[in-house]
């Protein structure tokens, strides 16, 4: 175990990633494992790796991720999050350059609450007249 780490808590929509970063030669581990193997799709890859990518740090850090929740696309959202508070914590210059990728802001969207008398969230039975 390393002695030098530094944590994030990444959330979106309903999932919530636990982001430990080490130094490293850059493995990605979500979940014991490899991001390759996790995300199906290459878009939900480059989405978790942003914040790396945008800070040229992909080569010096293993990102270690425990997400649950919410769906595949949530969960890479949550891990960006994650990753880029993490990043701060590891080097607080890297704070401008993350704020203005929008990395550091929580996407506050929830899925509305289901109301009573209505299908759905704000779908309402269909009007017949007779």
């Amino acid at each position: 175990m390393a002695s030098l780490q530094y944590f994030g808590t990444g959330r979106r929509k309903t999932s919530v990633a636990r982001v430990r970063l080490v130094p490293g030669n850059g493995e990605f581990n979500i979940n014991k494992r490899n991001i390759d193997d996790y995300f199906d799709y290459e878009t939900l890859r480059v989405i978790a790796r942003e914040p790396l990518t945008i800070t040229e740090t992909l080569d010096k850090y293993n990102v270690i991720v425990n997400v649950n929740g919410g769906g595949f696309t949530g969960q890479a959202g949550a891990i960006r999050h994650g990753v880029a508070r993490a990043l701060l914590e590891a080097d607080e210059e890297l704070r401008p350059l993350l704020k203005k990728a929008g990395f550091l802001t929580r996407d506050s969207r929830m899925k509305e609450r289901k109301k009573y008398g209505l299908k759905k969230a704000r779908r309402s039975p269909q009007f017949s007249k007779r």
